[in-house]
């Protein structure tokens, strides 16, 4: 329960962070453009609000509401998801959106966006300053990548070192190592100390989302770190600084193959071969119910050079922004997926999310997570559906295009359409968490 309240809080505070941002977007612009905006709230006061407050001498009432889906920023004369009638078919007034020219509109619009690309890369350029940028060169894991079944199967085999996806050095493993793997024509790897080039088929990245198992892992040694006390680890005599090399006389020269074998002698005595301080022992050890022994193995980083990148307050800027928009592209990248028929099985939506967090609050990890669903808002809200952000720009080119304006019924029914499908889009998508969880 603790691990699922601090997972639901850091979503919670993140999400109330996007959503204030592109919100505040919409209304800074309306008001340099003197617009008049009836209400900003933060989630849905549907019924009822749990905070409300209108400062004098202004015509915003600022609030929270009880829903927590979001947020909203009510501009006067704006044919949207929060507000539709009879004013939209009488003369606008000077302090209404639709009396102003398409352009000061088109900026009110897409304010939002721009507002969460501006906070991811602020966050990133942040991140990058007090944490910097320290990652493990690929070519660095000279025991190579444990891969998934589906990737097996395109060629890749266990041990296999990344190096190129044709031309192109593969540097770092992440998202976009995987999308340069998918789309490339060869992959060379390292295989027993030669390169090899792998043909790649067009259906990696289906056969993974199918799967749902990942692509690969890095492989390195078990030494451990240190025993949980009271643990059968710690009951067999296990020791910081013990090398476990097999099981039951099966060898386990890395850390996923360990972690298979426990797997399969749940609840039994095993013996393990470990080497300490350069001798070779044999202990008897229970493995758990959940196939574990006790311990916490050496991190990754005490066997292989890892890199790390300082950067000062104004060079972490451009570095901010050069990682945001490399987010963007690598989400765009992936969104052609989500209309397969294996990648509209692997959308998630609240639970997903939360998921995304870690289960101990951290706060690199929250900022990275929230600079990265900004950049997924911005994405999403720009495109052209009725209800959100590019619907409305869609509308606005239109009219600037053509010099006419689509009547308002349109517009209506338009949004309503387009609300609908989110409305689905969101049930389909929670349901699935639902199904996941149910099944698991």
């Amino acid at each position: 329960m603790e691990t699922f309240l601090i997972k639901a809080l850091q979503l919670v505070l993140s999400l109330s962070i996007l959503v204030i941002v592109h919100e505040l977007g919409h209304f800074i612009l309306a008001r340099v453009f003197k617009i008049r905006v009836d209400k900003f709230y933060l989630f849905f006061d549907v019924g009822f609000a749990l905070f409300r407050y209108k400062p004098k001498n202004s015509h915003t009432e600022f609030g929270v509401g009880w829903l927590p889906l979001g947020g909203y920023c009510q501009i006067a004369g704006m044919v949207d998801e929060s507000v539709y009638n009879e004013q939209d078919i009488k003369p606008a007034e000077s302090w209404e959106l639709r009396s102003r020219p398409p352009w000061q509109r088109l900026l009110v619009m897409i304010a939002g966006v721009v507002f969460n690309m501006l906070l991811a890369f602020f966050i990133y350029a942040m991140v990058l300053f007090q944490w910097n940028d320290t990652y493990l060169p690929l070519k660095n894991v000279k025991m190579g990548m444990e891969f998934s079944q589906a990737a097996k199967n395109a060629g890749f085999q266990d041990g296999d070192i990344l190096l190129r996806a044709d031309d192109k050095e593969l540097e770092r493993f992440g998202v976009r190592t995987l999308m340069d793997v998918a789309d490339a024509e060869f992959v060379t790897v390292i295989r027993d100390g030669k390169e090899i080039k792998l043909p790649m088929s067009n259906d990696l990245m289906k056969n993974l989302l199918r799967d749902k198992e990942g692509f690969a892992t890095y492989r390195f040694p078990t030494v451990i770190q240190e025993t949980a006390v009271g643990s059968n680890a710690e009951k067999a005599g296990l020791l910081p600084g013990d090398s476990i090399i097999s099981v039951n006389g099966t060898a386990t020269p890395v850390f996923t193959e360990l972690k298979r074998k426990l797997e399969e002698n749940k609840g039994k005595e095993i013996s393990l071969e470990v080497v300490r301080k350069g001798a070779l022992l044999t202990l008897p050890v229970q493995v758990d119910s959940v196939g574990l022994l006790g311990f916490y193995p050496k991190a990754i980083g005490s066997f292989y050079d890892i890199i790390t990148v300082n950067y000062g307050f104004l060079e972490s800027f451009p570095a901010g922004i050069k990682r945001g928009i490399q987010e963007l592209k690598d989400y765009v990248a992936q969104f052609k997926y989500v209309f397969t028929k294996e990648g509209a099985t692997s959308i998630g939506g609240f639970a997903a999310m939360g998921q995304l967090f870690p289960p101990v609050w951290d706060w690199y990890s929250f900022w990275i997570m929230t600079a990265f669903l900004s950049v997924i808002l911005a994405f999403m809200n720009i495109i052209p559906i009725p209800g959100l952000d590019g619907g409305h720009v869609l509308f606005l080119l239109y009219e600037m295009i053509t010099g006419r304006k689509p009547s308002p019924k349109f517009v209506e029914y338009a949004q309503i359409a387009g609300l609908l499908f989110l409305l689905a889009l969101v049930i389909y998508a929670n349901g699935l968490d639902i199904l996941r969880a149910i099944i698991k």
